[in-house]
């Protein structure tokens, strides 16, 4: 399956300024698809973090979304830190800046920010009537408003396709120091399933909510079916 990190990037994230929504969404996105989310960082603007972030996640995952920073301001800096991550240069792109003439956006420093890339980045074409995602090696660069982020990810999303994680779920009044050897058993009779406990307080009766995930229908069918059996005759002491 494909294997996935997210790198968010704002100092307005980190200070609590605005609301995290990309890594919010892109998370259930991602389990659509079918894959593995395995990495999500959120990195203040510097550029040293930023690349360090990058390369490491590169190296280790098939894919790689970043979200902001690519606009016109001067803390607008994730081009070159991914450019810094690969160690290699920055490129006027003349088809950006055909783009942004089209817009009828002034050619300044500013506006221009926009149009200068990492050495070897890719223009992954969306509608035509808009920029194009940005690809530096393996590596997305895409924007951080939320609406915009949704829009441009959804250009790539194909290449992140796998088999989709069926998920099912079980509820119980005992608690977890009660079903812990039960449920290792049914683990470990299902290696091709995720189990997983997670105690719940002050929402009613208090109970633990039991989770299977699995890509093999019929084993997350037989492990759900053992967690209940056991989970049940604990529920009715």
């Amino acid at each position: 399956m494909p294997t996935a990190a997210v790198i968010i990037i704002g100092n307005e994230i980190l200070s609590g300024k605005f609301t995290e929504e990309n890594a919010a969404w892109l998370i259930g996105r991602l389990r659509e698809l079918g894959a593995d989310l395995g990495r999500i960082a959120v990195i203040a603007d510097d550029v040293d973090a930023i690349a360090s972030e990058v390369r490491r996640c590169s190296e280790q995952f098939d894919w790689v979304v970043t979200s902001g920073g690519v606009g016109p301001t001067h803390d607008d800096i994730t081009l070159e830190s991914v450019a810094a991550g690969f160690g290699v240069g920055m490129t006027r792109e003349p088809a950006l800046v055909a783009l942004l003439e089209k817009y009828g956006l002034e050619l300044n420093d500013a506006t221009l920010r926009m149009a200068t890339v990492p050495d070897g980045c890719e223009l992954v074409e969306g509608d035509g009537r808009s920029f194009p995602v940005l690809k530096v090696r393996n590596v997305f660069v895409l924007p951080g408003v939320p609406k915009l982020f949704k829009a441009k990810f959804e250009v790539i999303a194909p290449l992140f396709a796998g088999v989709a994680v069926q998920t099912a779920r079980v509820r119980t009044k005992a608690r977890e120091t009660d079903i812990a050897a039960h449920l290792s058993a049914v683990q470990d009779a299902h290696p091709e399933v995720e189990i997983g406990s997670y105690p719940r307080f002050g929402e009613g009766d208090d109970h633990v909510i039991i989770t299977l995930e699995s890509r093999d229908a019929a084993a997350l069918e037989s492990a759900r079916m053992a967690v209940q059996a056991g989970v049940s005759r604990l529920d009715s002491q």
